[in-house]
């Protein structure tokens, strides 16, 4: 749903755009509905992004069309119930394989992509990358431990490489990230809310810790998506820009 929104969000803004995933109907139906609604050129492409051949693939196949890739959103990313400590649980019953699994699809799944759509830019010196990192990444956030640590990578990663960049390659390319506040999707949406459509004890939680006492809307990302990607952002690197309500500044008192 988010990645869905961002893909719309610059094809709104003006971009030509790649609907990257492994469903293809799912990407193919992203990409009618956005072309139709932007009027901009919008393809879909099938890859694993924790697959580095499978990138390969794709890129060729995005060059083929377009030329040339200018912005790398990374925002492939999930869960496993393995990585998860649950309620009656603890750290010693986690299943390490899944969590490594999470930290390969939400670290590796933004790291590959980036080594295999961005290396035009060593020539071209001109790009933007921008990762998706979490809440959990900035909090201590309970039962989400594999995701946390990946997402916490992410922050790293962002840091790291917008460095990395600037200074071997030029101003021209840089690497930001998103913070998402909670956002309900379908991952997650029985976690934070009843069949009803009422809070769970873990979604009125998160609700108390929200000082504007809502969850985000897809298009709230839109505004911070599109400014790191354009000019107005031409001296921002580096950095990971909370959309989240006000949650990752409150105490709870």
């Amino acid at each position: 749903m988010l990645a869905s929104e961002m893909v719309r969000t610059l094809a709104l803004a003006g971009a030509n755009v790649v609907v990257l995933a492994r469903r293809k109907e799912l990407a193919e139906e992203t990409a009618r509905k956005v072309e139709k609604e932007s009027g901009k050129k919008a393809i879909a492409v099938v890859a694993d992004v924790t697959d580095r051949s499978s990138l390969e693939a794709a890129y060729a196949e995005v060059l083929k069309t377009f030329g040339r890739v200018d912005i790398l959103v990374n925002a492939a990313g999930g869960n496993m119930p393995g990585a998860v400590v649950m309620p009656d649980q603890n750290f010693f019953d986690l299943n390490y394989q899944d969590t490594q699994k999470v930290i390969d699809l939400n670290l590796g799944g933004s790291i590959l992509p980036t080594l295999v759509f961005c290396k035009g830019w060593v020539q071209s010196k001109q790009g933007v990358v921008v990762n998706i990192s979490s809440m959990s990444a900035i909090r201590a956030i309970t039962r989400v431990m594999g995701y946390s640590v990946a997402k916490g990578a992410i922050d790293t990663f962002t840091q790291w490489l917008s460095v990395e960049m600037a200074t071997k390659y030029g101003e021209g390319i840089r690497v930001n990230a998103i913070a998402p506040g909670f956002f309900v999707t379908e991952q997650n949406r029985r976690l934070l809310t009843n069949v009803d459509g009422s809070l769970t004890d873990r979604g009125q939680k998160v609700i108390n810790n929200t000082p504007m006492k809502r969850f985000g809307e897809a298009n709230d990302l839109s505004g911070a998506l599109v400014w790191l990607c354009s000019d107005s952002a031409k001296f921002v690197t580096g950095i990971v820009v909370c959309v989240d309500g006000g949650f990752s500044s409150f105490s709870g008192v």
